[in-house]
Formats: structure tokens, sequence, C-alpha cells
């Protein structure tokens, strides 16, 4: 048995015994119009409103991280090789000096290592609104009009 079935019953439930209760005390309950007679129907309506609750938010940040990076470099340096040779005692013109000095430069490549920023990409954060749709239950409760006849009565129902 379900919701509905539940109400329902309750419902009848509740008819029966206000039809009991008029027909104990019929005289009270009878409002006797001379020839016109009104009866006022309600029924309810859902009232629904929205409205907009922080659920959350995001953060955006940026952290720094270290990372060690190896580059292998290719340097060069100069090499001094220094070679004897015997020489068979050849004859030579020219005489003995004091000093012969023979200066020869020896260069290397060093490193320097500069670090410099550049932009690698860019994060960007934006809301949307998105729609969907959520189902409302609620039991709703109406007047119905019934109408009894007692004895002999020429009825016309127009509706």
């Amino acid at each position: 048995m379900g919701f509905f079935d539940l109400f329902n019953e309750e419902e009848e439930t509740q008819r029966k015994n206000r039809k009991e209760a008029r027909e104990v005390d019929r005289v009270t309950d009878t409002e006797f119009a001379s020839e016109d007679a009104h009866l006022d129907l309600r029924e309810e309506e859902l009232d629904i409103d929205k409205y907009r609750v922080e659920t959350g938010d995001v953060v955006l940040h940026k952290d720094i991280v270290e990372e060690e990076k190896a580059v292998n470099v290719p340097v060069s340096h100069d090499q001094v090789v220094i070679e004897r040779r015997a020489v068979d005692h050849e004859p030579t013109d020219e005489p003995i000096t004091e000093e012969e000095t023979v200066h020869i430069p020896v260069t290397a490549e060093r490193i320097d290592v500069d670090k410099y920023t550049v932009v690698t990409g860019e994060v960007e954060a934006h809301k949307r609104s998105v729609q969907e749709t959520e189902q409302v239950r609620d039991v709703l409760h109406k007047e119905v009009a019934e109408v009894e006849t007692h004895g002999e009565t020429d009825i016309i129902r127009e509706d």
C-alpha cells in the first residue's frame, strides 16, 4: 500500500465520520434557504519560492614547487702538449742567447647559469548556472460539494 493509498483511505474515513455527524444532528448542520443557497468551495494550492544558499566555494591559488634539473653542456678547454724529440746533432747558425721565452695562452670555457621566468600557461575559472528540475510533493486539500437527497427530490445537475 503506497502513501497516496493511505491518504485516500484516511480521507474516506474522515468523509464517513462527517457524514455520520451530519445525520445525527441534521437540523443544526443544515442551512435552510428560502429559494437559493450558496456554498463556497475552497482548495489549497502550492506557493513555491526559490532562494540561493551558499553550498561551498572554490579557491584558486598557486604553489611553488622545486625541481632539480640536470643539463649536459659541452665545454672545451686547451691542453698544452709538450713533446720532446731527439735531434741528431744537426749543425745550426744561430748562437745561444741568454734567455728565450715562449708564452702560450691557455683557455677554457666556463659555464654561467642565470634563471629567467616565462609564462607557460594560464588557469581560468568562471561560474555558470545550470538548470535542473526538482520534484516537489505535498498533500493538498480541497473542498468538494456533496449533494445528498432525502425523500423524493427532483435535482438537475449542471456541471
